[in-house]
């Protein structure tokens, strides 16, 4: 189990901020959990500890919002996700802790630089298959990578200009396919380590908090 108690600080706060964005407070805000972590373990190690909690949050988060998402956007983007998840599975053994740590930079970059410097609201779009495939896949591949989904996810439901509450569904139950298929692909990899998950119980408890 990890000691460090500057780990356990950068931990506990990205956990919170995780409740918070499942439970549509924080929007994409999220994605800084694992840079937050991986400046004291690396990203790969931070991602693992991270999994059962976010597949806890899941878990409630599709409580909270039950039957409140919408199944067309669904059944584009699921598939173009799962084909994400499994190119992130297929090529992580090549991405060295320094390779995640520029990924995790990026994708936090992007999602700053929307959020700040985005224009202002534009006229609604509507959902377009090929679309939410790409933007599908790219979520699931960086969620599978550095748990950083959200931004790309973003890029393709916002400018739907959907109900707060039917977004949010949405996106709940995208991650909790999204993360809940990481499962047998991290045990394959060796992220389930002893250390990690005694690790990720003892910040198990925060797991509720903000949903």
């Amino acid at each position: 189990m990890i000691v460090d108690p500057w780990f356990y600080l950068a931990a506990s706060v990205a956990v919170l901020i995780a409740g918070i964005a499942k439970g549509g407070l924080g929007g994409g805000i999220a994605v800084v959990g694992v840079p937050l972590m991986a400046m004291v373990v690396s990203p790969a190690q931070a991602a693992a500890v991270l999994l059962p909690i976010l597949m806890v949050m899941d878990v409630l988060a599709l409580h909270a919002y039950w039957g409140r998402w919408d199944r067309g956007n669904l059944r584009v983007l699921l598939p173009g996700a799962l084909l994400g998840t499994t190119l992130g599975f297929l090529t992580f053994g090549y991405l060295s802790d320094d390779g995640l740590r520029v990924l995790v930079a990026a994708v936090a970059l992007t999602y700053a630089i929307r959020y700040f410097a985005a224009p202002g609201p534009t006229g609604k779009r509507p959902a377009w298959a090929p679309a939410g495939l790409f933007w599908g896949a790219l979520s699931g591949f960086t969620s599978f990578s550095v748990h950083a989904g959200g931004p790309p996810l973003q890029a393709y439901l916002l400018p739907q200009q959907m109900h707060r509450t039917l977004f949010q569904g949405t996106s709940v139950v995208f991650f909790f396919v999204v993360n809940w298929s990481k499962v047998v692909p991290y045990a394959w990899l060796g992220q389930w380590t002893p250390d990690t998950l005694q690790t990720s119980l003892v910040l198990m408890p925060l797991a509720p908090l903000g949903i």
